[in-house]
């Protein structure tokens, strides 16, 4: 994909998010697609063979997190002891759940990627959430 209508596309989308009224996970969803893309530098091949493994592993993870929630929702204080070792039990089963989804995806991914795009989108993800959270705190602190 050319480089210019990338930096567009996340320029338009960026616009559009930022006029939004609340948060919107499309758009955040675009916005990260072209992120990820423009900064990994995925030729137009390796991008129809990656989105799906992409997608698909973040699905997993949402599942993950959701049942993570679920369980912090639970206040420490109103359980017993053996209630909280469960909890902890399975706090912990969900972070080994975690750990061999990110594995499995990377032993899947660097198989449609090099190593080295591997490593640019771990290091694209992240920068990723850092500008997510900063514009978040930008629109708390100014309304």
């Amino acid at each position: 994909m050319n480089k210019k209508v990338l930096i567009l596309i996340v320029f338009l989308a960026g616009a559009l998010w930022v006029n939004a009224q609340g948060p919107n996970r499309d758009r955040i969803k675009t916005l990260k697609v072209a992120f990820i893309t423009e900064r990994v530098g995925l030729t137009s091949q390796e991008a129809q063979e990656f989105w799906p493994v992409y997608n698909e592993h973040e699905d997993a993870l949402e599942g993950v997190r959701r049942r993570e929630r679920q369980y912090r929702l639970s206040s420490a204080q109103d359980l017993s002891e053996s209630e909280s070792a469960a909890l902890l039990d399975n706090l912990l089963a969900l972070q080994t759940e975690k750990h061999n989804a990110d594995k499995t995806f990377i032993l899947k991914i660097r198989k449609i990627i090099s190593p080295k795009k591997v490593l640019s989108l771990l290091k694209a993800e992240d920068d990723f959430k850092k500008r997510l959270l900063q514009q978040y705190r930008r629109r708390q602190e100014g309304g």
